[in-house]
Formats: structure tokens, sequence, C-alpha cells
């Protein structure tokens, strides 16, 4: 009888803190986790529950910034982002797109027409969108905004250098500014900080992440030395001997500076396959067989043993325990 009396109770208690918990909007505090929380956990919030879905949708401030990566980027549809973005209500600043594959120059361009604000638009390795989708983009954008524009839109195949200009003057990026952009330093270890750079609120010049390299004259991306000596040379002229494109000059996937086959600078293979500089290669650690490291890119690859502070690299691993 006591059990069926304490068994009563507890269902009581339950329902009681069930209702209270379902009942009325999320707590205020919440919404301080909410505005740092990327796209995908922001997404997977509002299944929750239906008042959470609901407070999230209201909330104007959380879609403002849509930076979409993994694991959406192979998701991600001309539809779904028009879903997503319409969130916004017309009101979206900056949207970035990575490697986000089935996205189309349409479904890119109804987005801009439902938000023509965008002053930051970031589509790297989007590779269904082309040049001519990208410029009409630009040139909706600059319809209706003053503010100046950055762009990221390495990857995209087929830019020449008659789009590169038509895209500089559409973002009001003149002769003295591309100038100045050309001694900025752009670094080759620095490439995929898409999610640092789309954080910074104090941008105020126009930018875009391609450039025409001064040894192969195609665009794409161009990155100077972070090395002192080379820094010294690029400072006194634009046409530097390691500045280039990745294509060209080939730079340690650590610390980006060129890698040559002189004895300052001579470049050591890691277990990924990529360029190590010589101080890069000295410092990580290496596999117990080949004595090769992985890059930073690539460190997941490497299989950890038990009972051992070391590693065997993907090939080893292959070779020597399977």
């Amino acid at each position: 009888m006591d059990m069926e009396i304490e068994d009563t109770e507890d269902k009581k208690t339950l329902q009681e803190v069930t209702s209270r918990s379902s009942s009325g909007p999320p707590h205020d505090a919440i919404f301080l986790v909410l505005s740092r929380l990327p796209l995908f956990e922001l997404l997977s919030m509002s299944l929750v529950c239906k008042s959470l879905k609901d407070a999230l949708d209201d909330d104007i401030l959380l879609w403002l910034n849509i930076f979409v990566d993994k694991p959406l980027n192979f998701r991600v549809s001309d539809h779904i982002l028009m879903g997503i973005t319409s969130k916004a209500c017309g009101r979206l600043k900056s949207l970035a797109l990575v490697d986000c594959l089935r996205i189309t120059d349409a479904g890119l361009q109804a987005v801009i027409a439902n938000n023509p604000l965008i002053n930051k638009l970031y589509v790297p390795g989007c590779t269904s969108l082309t040049a001519e989708g990208i410029i009409r983009v630009v040139e909706m954008l600059d319809e209706h905004s003053h503010k100046p524009m950055r762009l990221k839109i390495n990857g995209i195949y087929n830019i020449n250098s008659e789009h590169l200009d038509t895209i500089h003057d559409l973002i009001q990026l003149n002769q003295t500014q591309q100038k100045q952009r050309k001694r900025m330093c752009h670094f080759y270890h620095n490439r995929h900080q898409y999610l640092l750079d789309f954080r910074e609120e104090n941008e105020t010049n126009p930018d875009i992440d391609i450039d025409t390299c001064p040894k192969c004259s195609e665009v794409r991306m161009v990155f100077n030395c972070p090395d002192q000596k080379c820094r010294r040379k690029s400072e006194e002229n634009l046409l530097s001997v390691c500045r280039g494109c990745q294509y060209c000059i080939p730079r340690c996937e650590e610390c980006g500076r060129c890698v040559t086959n002189s004895e300052e600078q001579d470049d050591a293979e890691a277990a990924c396959n990529d360029i190590l500089c010589m101080e890069c290669w000295l410092h990580l650690p290496k596999c117990n067989f080949c004595n090769k490291p992985y890059c930073k890119l690539h460190v997941q690859q490497k299989h950890c043993l038990p009972e051992s502070s070391g590693f065997l690299c993907e090939v080893c691993y292959s070779n020597f325990i399977q």
C-alpha cells in the first residue's frame, strides 16, 4: 500500500515538473548561449521543443550573420539556404558558404535579392557557382549598398583577369587600395581561417581574397612569406621572389614560409605528403616507424598506439598493423 502511494506521489511530482518545464518561453539566460552557437547547433536547438523553436525564429539577431561549413555544407541546397536566410527577414549582413557544393547561381541570387544589404560574402569552394554568377551577385549588392564589400571566392572555376577587374570596380576597390592590399600579409597557413576572419568587426576597406599571381598571371589566392628576410624584400619590391600562388611558390603547411632547395630553407616531407620547412619538421611529433610528422590539417589521420605516447601514420598502420 505504501509503495502504491509513493508511486502515485512520484508520478504527480513528475507531471508537475514536466508541466512547469514545458510551459512558457525559454529562460532569458539561454539567449546568451544561443548567440555564440554555430549554425549546426543553432538549428539543432530549434528541434528541442516548440517554445524554443519559436523563440529562435523570432530573434532576428541570431540570423544576421550566417556561416555554413562542415557538416552542413554538403547538405545545404538552394531551397534549404532560402529557408535559413529568411529568418533574417531581409536584414542579413554577412553570409559565408564554405565548400557548399549544392549552391547554384540561381539560389545565391535569390538569397541576395531578398537580402540586399549584405556587405560580407564568402563562397570559397562553392564549385557550382560561376564567375558570371558572382559578378551578377556583386552587381545586385552594389545597387543597394554603399558600404565596402568583402568577398571570398577562391575555388570558383574559370575566373580570369577580366572578371577580377569587373569585381574590383563593383566593390569600389580603387588602384590605391589594390596596391595597399598587395602589401598586406596574406599567409598560406592561414588560408582556411574563414571563421576567424568572418567574425572581424573592424574591417572598413573593400577586399577580395584572389589576385593575379605575379609569376603565372593566373587569378588565384596570392600569398606573402612570413619569413622576415622575405618580408623585407617584398617591402622594397612588390614583385619579390617568394610572392605568388601555391602552385608557383612551394610553402610550409605549418608556418607558411616559402621553401627552396637552399641550405637555409630546405623542405621536408610529411606523412600526409604536404610540404614542411625543416624547422617545423624538427618540432612536430613523428610516426614511430617512418619518422614522418603530420601537418596540422591532417593530424587527425594518425593512429594512436595503446600504452604508448607515440603514433603511426596511415601508411605504416596499414602495412604493419592491419
